[in-house]
């Protein structure tokens, strides 16, 4: 099952109204998983787009703020609820949860806002390190070795070590895409990009051990305007490391150089 397929099953849960969305679910196959768990990316990504649903065209994604609550099960129904918790002139705030077997899984909180006019304008004050994409280097998927849902997403790396190699760097920098290309490449595919990525500290390790995402943040500089068959920039920093816990700065360029989206997250180290 393609990417585009799932997201389509999460747009039809978003047209629908509360009520139904309490009994309406959807499932994804094993080879969406990361672990027991799905893909964060893949259940992130799917709450967005029942929310945007919701939310009329004119308002552009700004935020986005992920939690994991618990794992999301591979074939096994879960629902999508959506609730608007404010809608203002300018903005609206929307909360959307997973849910299975009467528990809650994921939780995402959005903002979506429209443009206003406005005198003050700051542009971009970083650039894409990242030497144009070779995919000749890109990573193949190998059963067992990698978590499933990596056979969907081609990663090119050019910064940073592969993960469990005792590196000294915490950076990580590569090119992203889907394997299966998507009639549009828009938010909901850069979310799920987005956390294709290991854990910036996972090439700290010496051996293979767990590391889980405990909440992510994302916030989207601009829609983003993207050919469909487009890679996807990432360069990600790890601030912080102490106690277990890791705390990683990123942003998403498009092929051009362009800054589409910055992304935040703590994660648990469990060497």
């Amino acid at each position: 099952m393609h990417f585009d397929d799932l997201l389509q099953a999460a747009t039809q849960i978003g047209n629908m109204s509360a009520l139904e969305q309490k009994t309406a679910t959807m499932q994804f196959p094993a080879n969406w998983c990361q672990g027991r768990t799905a893909f964060g990316g893949l259940s992130a990504s799917l709450l967005y787009q029942a929310m945007r649903q919701q939310i009329e065209p004119s308002r552009r994604l700004l935020s986005l703020s992920t939690n994991f609550v618990g794992p999301l099960l591979a074939d096994t129904g879960f629902s999508l609820h959506v609730e608007i918790l404010r809608e203002g002139k300018n903005s609206t705030q929307v909360l959307a949860k997973a849910v299975q077997n009467d528990q809650v899984s994921v939780i995402v909180q959005a903002c979506f806002a429209k443009a206003r006019n406005s005198g003050v304008h700051v542009p971009v004050s970083k650039e894409m390190t990242l030497k144009p994409v070779d995919p000749r280097y890109t990573l193949p998927f190998k059963s067992g070795a990698m978590p499933e849902f990596f056979q969907h997403v081609d990663l090119c790396p050019q910064q940073g070590g592969m993960p469990f190699v005792g590196a000294d760097t915490s950076h990580l920098g590569g090119w992203m895409k889907l394997k299966h290309t998507p009639a549009q490449l828009n938010e909901a595919h850069v979310i799920a990009l987005t956390d294709a990525w290991p854990p910036t500290l996972l090439q700290m390790f010496n051996q293979p051990a767990p590391a889980s995402s405990m909440s992510w943040y994302l916030e989207f500089v601009q829609e983003p305007q993207l050919g469909a068959n487009e890679w996807l920039g990432f360069e990600a920093i790890t601030h912080h490391c102490k106690d277990g816990y890791g705390l990683e700065d990123g942003s998403i360029w498009s092929q051009s150089g362009e800054l589409i989206a910055l992304t935040r997250q703590t994660v648990a180290l469990f060497d």
